[in-house]
């Protein structure tokens, strides 16, 4: 499904039309919603074209930035990962206690 704007009435079968509220809102029609899995709060994108825009899911946070920091290919086990914590909290522990 597209969507598109056009400058007269004529809307066709593959466009949608809303009205512009005075603060400059939509309402993006449900069909649209769901097509994109848009949910209340979910942050959109808009792209625009010329004279045209394009209406997008916005990446999370998460998403954008993920594969930022390269992996070191090794997997950790997080109970060892955990049991040299706290070796090294009672480490510190011991060491203030002298």
């Amino acid at each position: 499904m597209q969507v598109g704007i056009t400058h007269g009435r004529n809307i066709t079968m593959r466009e949608l039309e809303t009205t512009l509220t005075q603060k400059g809102q939509v309402t993006i029609p449900v069909e649209i919603r769901s097509r994109l899995g848009l949910k209340p709060k979910d942050k959109v994108r808009f792209e625009v074209e010329g004279d045209e825009v394009k209406i997008k899911p916005a990446p999370s946070r998460i998403a954008r930035h993920f594969g930022a920091v390269a992996v070191s290919g090794k997997s950790l086990d997080w109970r060892v990962e955990r049991k040299a914590f706290e070796e090294g909290v009672a480490e510190e522990v011991v060491a203030e206690d002298r």
